[in-house]
C-alpha cells in the first residue's frame, strides 16, 4: 500500500481497528453463547428462542421407503418424492419447481393453500399416472417463525420473505394445507412440518454418521443440533425420557439481543435502528449475507460525507439507497484477481457511477475483507459453543446458504476461527470440521416423516398431534 495517501492509509487502519475480532474475544463471545443456549431451553428461556422439534431420532442411514418433501420458500415451491434406498445414505430424488406467483404472497389466504395442493396433485399425477397410491407420507419444510407443540402442527408467528396474508398469523397452517389437499382427494398425509435447519442437520447425518450440527449460513442465520430430553428443563412437563434426543432448533441469530458482548460498531447500530425490527436479530445483523452490503454501504457513506476521504467531488445518490448492496456485491470484490483493482473499478462504475482511484479500490478491498472476516469468525463462535455445551471434541458440522456457499474465504476464515477458540494444536487435521451439507428443505424433511412414522410404530407419541394411521379419530396429545 506504499502509494496510498495517508489520510486514505489512517482511515483504512481505522477500519482494522474497528472490524477485526481477535482471538480473547471470540472466547469470550464464546462463553457468553453456551449461557444464553442453556438459559434458551429453561422455562424462563432467554434471547434465544431453542425451538423443541420433536425430531426425536438421528438417523441411521438404513431408513427405507419413499415419502414426499414440500419446500416453501419465497420464490419457489418445490415438490421432491425422495426413495431412501436399500444402501446405507443412499437416497434417489424426483423434483418439480413452481414458481411462486407474486399475487399469492398478498392475496387470499384459501387461495396460497389451494395453489400449493394443486401443485402437489400435478406432481403426484404426473408421476404416478395410473397408479393407485394408498398414502403417500410428506414432510412440510415451511421456512417462516412458527411455534411447535407438536411435530405434525405449526403456529405461524409472522410472515417473512414479502408473504402478508391476513389471517394466518397465530393460526395453525396444517388443518388449512390438509384442507386443501382433502378438497383435491391428494392421498397425502403431512407427517412432519419442519424447519429448514433441522432439515440440513438430519439430511447431512443421514449421508454421514459423524455430523452433529446442522448451520444455515445465508440471507439469514441458524444451527440446529441433538439436545438430550433431560436438559431441557422447559419440556419437563412432558415426561419424555431423559435419554432421548431431541432436534433443537436454535434461531440463534437472536444472540446478544441485549449487546452485552458483540464487538458492534457504530455502522451495526445503524443497521439495527433502521431495520423494520430494531433490537432483534442483534447476532444475524452482524453475520448474514442480507446485511453484510449495508454494513459495507453506510461505511463508504460516512467515508464520503462525514471523513471526506473518498470519492472527492463525486455524485454518490446510488450509493445513499439502503440496501443497494448484497454480500455478491462484497464477494465480487475480494474476488478481483488483478493487482491494480480494475474490476473493483469496473463495478463501481457501472453499478455506483463512481469513479475510483487506484488507493480507492484498495480501502473498498480492505472493507470487504474485514466485514466477510468478521462474519465468518462470528459465525465460528456459535458452532464453538454447541461443542462446547455439548463436550463435542470432533464432529463434521454440515452447513448450507449462499454465505457459506459463494462468499470467498468464509470457511477457511471460519475454521481459522475455530482453531483459535478451541485451542487446537498446530499441524494437526482439524477435529471438528464445517463442510457442505445435504439437500435440508427436500431429503431433510422426507427423513424426518420417516423418522416420525417409526418412532409413531415404536409407541413414542410425544409431541404428535394425530397418529398418523387414523387421523380423525386418533389424537394423541
Amino acid at each position: 500500500m506504499a502509494d496510498v495517501p495517508k489520510n486514505v492509509f489512517e482511515e483504512i487502519k481505522e477500519l482494522e481497528r474497528l472490524f477485526t475480532v481477535e482471538t480473547a474475544k471470540l472466547k469470550e463471545i464464546t462463553n457468553h453463547f453456551v449461557d444464553e443456549l442453556t438459559k434458551g431451553l429453561t422455562t424462563e428461556g432467554g434471547s434465544i428462542p431453542m425451538n423443541p422439534t420433536w425430531v426425536m431420532a438421528a438417523p441411521t442411514g438404513n431408513e427405507t421407503g419413499t415419502y414426499l418433501a414440500l419446500d416453501m420458500g419465497g420464490t419457489n415451491l418445490r415438490v421432491c418424492e425422495i426413495t431412501l434406498a436399500e444402501e446405507k445414505g443412499e437416497f434417489d430424488i424426483i423434483q418439480s419447481k413452481y414458481k411462486m406467483p407474486e399475487e399469492l404472497k398478498t392475496g387470499d389466504s384459501e387461495e396460497l393453500w389451494e395453489y400449493i395442493a394443486d401443485c402437489i396433485q400435478q406432481f403426484v399425477e404426473y408421476h404416478h399416472e395410473d397408479e393407485k397410491i394408498d398414502k403417500l407420507h410428506m414432510g412440510f419444510t415451511f421456512s417462516f417463525p412458527a411455534t411447535q407443540d407438536y411435530i405434525d402442527h405449526g403456529v405461524l408467528q409472522r410472515w417473512t420473505k414479502g408473504f402478508d396474508i391476513a389471517g394466518v398469523e397465530g393460526k395453525d397452517v396444517v388443518p388449512m394445507f390438509e384442507d386443501a389437499l382433502e378438497k383435491r382427494g391428494v392421498p397425502i398425509k403431512l407427517t412432519a412440518l419442519i424447519n429448514d435447519t433441522t432439515g440440513t442437520l438430519v439430511a447431512s447425518a443421514y449421508t454421514d454418521d459423524k455430523m452433529k450440527i446442522g448451520c444455515i449460513f445465508g440471507t439469514g442465520c441458524n444451527a440446529a443440533y441433538y439436545e438430550n430430553c433431560g436438559s431441557i428443563p422447559k419440556l419437563e412437563h412432558m415426561k419424555c425420557d431423559p435419554d432421548l434426543p431431541m432436534a433443537i432448533n436454535c434461531e440463534w441469530g437472536a444472540f446478544d439481543n441485549e449487546h452485552k458482548v458483540l464487538p458492534r460498531t457504530n455502522y451495526d447500530v445503524i443497521v439495527d435502528r433502521d431495520s423494520p425490527r430494531p433490537g432483534q436479530q442483534a447476532f444475524e445483523k452482524m453475520i448474514a449475507g442480507l446485511y453484510l452490503g449495508e454494513i459495507f454501504r453506510l461505511v463508504l457513506v460516512d467515508l464520503f460525507e462525514n471523513k471526506k476521504v473518498i470519492f472527492e467531488g463525486q455524485d454518490i445518490g446510488k450509493l445513499k439507497k439502503a440496501y443497494t448492496l448484497d454480500s455478491s456485491f462484497l464477494s465480487q470484490v475480494e474476488e478481483d484477481p488483478f493487482e491494480n483493482l480494475s474490476e473493483t473499478h469496473d463495478l463501481f462504475q457501472h453499478r455506483l457511477n463512481i469513479f475510483t482511484t487506484k488507493p480507492e479500490c484498495e480501502l473498498i478491498r480492505r472493507l470487504a475483507e474485514l466485514i466477510g472476516t468478521r462474519a465468518a469468525r462470528l459465525s465460528s463462535c456459535g458452532v464453538a459453543a454447541i461443542c462446547k455445551k455439548k463436550n463435542i471434541e470432533s464432529c463434521h458440522v454440515g452447513a448450507d446458504g449462499s454465505v457459506f456457499n459463494k462468499y470467498p474465504h468464509f470457511k477457511a476464515r471460519g475454521a481459522q476461527a475455530l482453531r483459535e477458540i478451541l485451542d487446537w494444536p498446530k499441524g494437526k487435521r482439524d477435529p471438528i470440521d464445517i463442510r457442505a451439507a445435504e439437500d435440508g428443505s427436500g431429503v431433510g424433511a422426507a427423513l424426518i416423516a420417516a423418522l416420525t412414522i417409526k418412532r409413531i410404530e415404536e409407541g413414542n407419541l410425544k409431541g404428535v398431534k394425530h397418529s398418523q394411521e387414523e387421523p380423525e379419530s386418533s389424537v394423541k396429545e
